[in-house]
């Protein structure tokens, strides 16, 4: 794809119709592929290297190639609500809402997959969820894995009329398939039940048979959910463990956990120092290090190393999501949502703050793939005013912004993708980049004062004590917290069973982590 001179925002799609636009640095309605008026259009996806585009208008499903500009293949789909292309390119995933006849009979198969070459139907499934509806490929498409029955069937090399392969434990929830290349690893989630802990083991494909052919496993009590994630080189993954409600009746969003598991068998309990919900979480593109925002408001939040180890602490401020630049050089922090829209953008090399640029009413961020401009939009049904989007620099200028008419809405814009290694990394710049946008200076309201206090002098009195950014490297190297090595299920089981018998009793022994409790057990 030529990406030197232009990018696309990947469409924007809302009431005013379908349509893409080019930029930066100029910012012009893309002839690539022309306006679709109307508002039936229910989805829209690109492939993972931003070669090929594929909509939904109410009628058809149709694919294009965003190089040559040509229809490639029409499907009659009109219900179709989901498309996915697999990473190259090969079949793409096509989803309609399950139905079935009113004398109570089957519906017929609502989940395609398409040969992107010939346009042929490749296979036909019954998937009655949303969730979790798309087939999971491994990168080179050699794997290809869905959960069935609550197990997951495995295919190999896009033949789906053979299942090369299955995992069934008692009953898997969910799974996650390991990025990269070979060996291809599983992460799969069992929900408790009937007094026993929830788990998440690893797999290596295929050894599923025996007691020990798990890599690791972590057990946990307080789950009624999780989200697994794993690192770009598939050497380990985060869970975050969550229940639907805290009985402590500490938190309106139930209480979470963060977990660190290994593929070597080592596991951790992340130990967040401030209590409260956990926000986000994520990635460095490096592999070696994560992020957490958690904890009440104003919420903190830390970058933790391979060790659970925290290396740097952000303080608290107003924010509930963190989103690293594709090179991983820049983080920023965030507060959407509820919050006002501020943003703390950081060079983590250095842990400099470049800028904090404030987007008010935004409901979406991504960062394009040059790792230098950054998207946020206010889309609908989440609001249906002010409606609009706008591309920053990292250093918080302005370049482009667009604002819907009051009587239409916005409901989906976001960036063309590229490969990794598209484009190279380039230096930050801490000075904010020349732009012709004028710059948004948000509204500060002034706090109510009562009639007699006036003409009094102003006392500033906050109601948090705020919390500065600060190095945790010195600090870290004579942290206790020690990785978990590998062992049995029956340990495992048995040691987090005692935790949670001692924990009414904790307030004596407050100085006790978990940690520091399973070492004394060992």
């Amino acid at each position: 794809a030529n990406c030197c001179s232009f990018y696309f925002i990947s469409l924007v799609r809302g009431s005013e119709g379908l349509y893409m636009v080019n930029g930066p640095p100029h910012f012009t309605e893309s002839t690539v592929f022309p306006r679709e008026s109307g508002k039936n259009c229910k989805v829209y996806t690109f492939s993972k290297d931003g070669t090929l585009f594929a909509w939904g208008n109410g009628e058809k499903v149709n694919i294009i190639s965003v190089i040559n500009k040509g229809l490639l293949h029409s499907f009659d789909l009109p219900k179709a609500v989901c498309l996915e292309f697999s990473p190259k390119n090969t079949v793409l995933a096509t989803w309609q809402p399950y139905t079935t006849s009113k004398d109570g009979t089957a519906g017929i198969p609502n989940l395609q997959l398409y040969d992107v070459k010939t346009g042929t139907c490749l296979k036909s499934f019954i998937q009655k969820k949303t969730q979790n509806w798309c087939p999971s490929w491994s990168e080179d498409e050699t794997l290809c894995a869905r959960n069935v029955n609550n197990e997951v069937h495995f295919f190999e090399n896009n033949n789906f009329n053979t299942i090369a392969n299955k995992l069934h434990l008692q009953k898997i929830n969910d799974f996650v398939l390991s990025p990269g290349p070979q060996p291809y690893k599983v992460a799969v989630y069992v929900p408790g039940s009937k007094g026993a802990p929830s788990f998440v083991r690893l797999y290596q494909y295929p050894n599923f048979a025996g007691p020990h052919a798990a890599l690791a496993n972590k057990s946990f009590f307080k789950a009624d959910k999780v989200t697994m994630l794993w690192n770009k080189k598939a050497t380990a993954v985060l869970v975050i463990a969550s229940t639907d409600v805290d009985k402590t009746g500490a938190s309106y969003y139930g209480e979470q956990t963060l977990h660190y598991i290994a593929t070597n068998g080592e596991s951790a309990v992340v130990q967040l120092p401030k209590n409260g919900p956990i926000y986000d979480v994520v990635w460095n593109s490096s592999s070696t290090e994560f992020c957490a925002v958690y904890g009440f408001m104003p919420a903190k939040a830390t970058i933790f190393n391979l060790r659970c180890d925290p290396v740097f602490d952000f303080g608290t401020g107003p924010r509930n999501a963190a989103y690293y630049s594709p090179h991983g050089h820049i983080l920023v922090l965030a507060g959407f949502g509820n919050l006002r829209g501020q943003m703390e953008v950081w060079d983590v090399k250095n842990y400099k703050l470049i800028s904090k640029p404030v987007a008010s009413d935004s409901t979406y961020f991504a960062w394009c793939p040059d790792g230098e401009h950054i998207l946020t939009a206010t889309c609908a049904p989440r609001l249906r005013v002010n409606n609009g989007y706008k591309i920053w620099h990292y250093t918080g200028s302005i370049l482009h912004k667009y604002d819907v008419p009051s009587n239409a809405e916005l409901w989906q814009v976001s960036w063309q993708p590229f490969l990794d290694g598209v484009f190279p990394a380039k230096t930050i710049t801490y000075q904010a980049v020349p732009s012709e946008v004028p710059s948004e200076e948000p509204k500060v309201a002034t706090a109510y004062r009562p009639p007699a206090l006036r003409n009094k002098p102003i006392t500033n009195s906050k109601l948090h004590e705020e919390e500065p950014p600060q190095n945790m490297k010195s600090q870290s190297g004579n942290d206790n917290m020690k990785l978990r090595k590998p062992q049995s299920r029956k340990q495992e089981v048995t040691r987090v069973q005692i935790w949670h018998l001692l924990l009414p009793h904790r307030a004596h022994h407050e100085t006790l982590s978990l940690s520091q409790f399973l070492g004394t057990l060992r």
